[in-house]
């Protein structure tokens, strides 16, 4: 059976809704996935009109009334936004909470496993804030709806190469504290473990250093030294394949040209600036450890072109692809866990 995969529209104020339009208007969206649209039925219809295209779908309010056996999609209409508070280009509150509202909806199909796992157009942090969302980001959001305590991160991805970090949203000046061998080692083991999520048999990770040149000896810093490295022959001795540390201006280099699958870095923009400089258009962001496989296009709101048409698709259609592969993942090894019971 195809995985069962939620698009959402994202924030009715950025690019979202085109985007989604764009991947749910082409032909082959179900060939890999059977697919449930979750969000406002005007959001969508504005994303047409903006990027020029007709969804064909069948509005539905319980999803117990979707049906697969057809060329329209079952759109769950999750009110979320009246169209006079639709305010193009601009972070508002009315947009934050529409998001919040349509992704709770999604996460609790997930919780009851009626979604495989599901994707989602931009989003906007500050306006998710001002929408009432209680916490930092939207994966923190997502670990708490599901009431998830275990570890994730957010995880970013170009064409196969992944990237995830030790810290991500915090002040620069107080990233040096909390890159601990502990931090440093469930990085490791998250990417690891993600990686073996999206089909990874045995995934090669380099780990970034912290300071410039690796510390060169010390000279620089001793973090290299004291921390990172520890932390690699830990991750070593578990059975990962782990690198490292290398210097950070070098690393993505041996990354880009196929020597590893994954980059381990210390902070946000360490990894964030070189993936983006490989390939903006086509970067995913994967909610990276939790139960069920989350992802975005890596690019934004992009507040900018709002209404011009001119929005590239690329990014959603990569997030759309991978989590229906983590998902066909997901499904293969409960079905192998459940055939060892049996």
């Amino acid at each position: 059976m195809k995985p069962r995969i939620g698009v959402l529209l994202g924030d009715p104020n950025g690019v979202g809704p085109e985007l989604a339009a764009k991947l749910l208007a082409a032909d082959d969206i179900g060939e890999r996935a059977d697919v449930i649209v979750i969000g406002d039925e005007g959001v969508l219809r504005a994303g047409e009109v903006v990027a020029g295209c007709r969804v064909p779908v069948r509005v539905i309010d319980d999803i117990a009334e979707a049906d697969f056996s057809g060329r329209e999609l079952p759109f769950l209409n999750v009110p979320g936004i009246a169209p006079d508070e639709v305010t193009p280009g601009k972070a508002t509150a009315a947009g934050g909470r529409s998001c919040v509202v349509a992704l709770r909806v999604a996460l609790a199909l997930a919780k009851r496993d009626v979604l495989d796992g599901f994707c989602f157009s931009p989003l906007n942090k500050y306006a998710l804030k001002l929408g009432g969302c209680p916490v930092a980001d939207e994966h923190i959001f997502f670990a708490h709806e599901l009431g998830f305590d275990g570890p994730f991160c957010e995880h970013n991805v170009l064409e196969g190469l992944w990237t995830t970090r030790v810290t991500s949203h915090i002040a620069l000046k107080d990233v040096c504290a909390l890159i601990t061998p502990e931090r440093v080692l469930r990085a490791i083991r998250l990417a690891h473990d993600t990686l073996g999520g999206a089909g990874f048999v045995h995934p090669r990770i380099a780990v970034a250093a912290l300071n410039p040149h690796a510390g060169d000896g010390g000279m620089f810093g001793r973090e290299e030294i004291d921390v990172i490295a520890p932390a690699v022959s830990q991750a070593k001795v578990a059975g990962i394949d782990a690198q490292g540390p290398f210097a950070a201006d070098t690393v993505f280099v041996k990354a880009r040209d196929r020597q590893f699958d994954a980059v381990v870095t210390m902070y946000h923009d360490q990894g964030q600036i070189a993936m983006k400089l490989m390939g903006f258009s086509l970067g995913v962001t994967v909610s990276g450890g939790l139960p069920i496989p989350i992802t975005t296009p890596a690019s934004g709101t992009a507040f900018d072109i709002v209404g011009k048409g001119v929005a590239n698709p690329e990014g959603l259609r990569q997030a759309f692809q991978l989590v229906c592969r983590m998902a066909e993942v997901r499904r293969q090894r409960a079905a192998s866990r459940l055939a060892a019971v049996v």
